[in-house]
């Protein structure tokens, strides 16, 4: 997922790795690579997923590589993860297996 991050439509990075709870499966946050060059961290909760970018209220709520280093320590990223590869996100930052196919 390389969806950009946007404030009021201004595009401030782009989502890097999909940072994921150390044991359930639930996405904590994004690590987003800024414009400016470093990597932040966006707590899902204060994102909105939309069909092809992330939205957020503020700047602020990207957090200092200090907080990205904290999560990227004790979270999982998605892609090491291939079992969850199709997962569906539920609004709360849970995944859930995919849909069964429809005959």
């Amino acid at each position: 997922m390389r969806a950009p991050v946007l404030v009021r439509g201004i595009r401030l990075g782009e989502v890097e790795a999909v940072l994921l709870d150390p044991i359930a499966p639930r996405i904590l946050g994004l690590d987003v690579r800024c414009g400016d060059g470093s990597n932040r961290f966006l707590p899902y909760a204060a994102a909105r997923v939309r069909s092809e970018t992330i939205e957020i209220d503020s700047s602020l709520l990207l957090l200092d590589q200090q907080e990205l280093a904290f999560y990227r320590s004790r979270g999982r990223v998605l892609t090491a993860v291939p079992e969850l590869a199709d997962a569906l996100v539920a609004p709360d930052g849970g995944l859930e297996g995919p849909l069964p196919a429809r005959c």
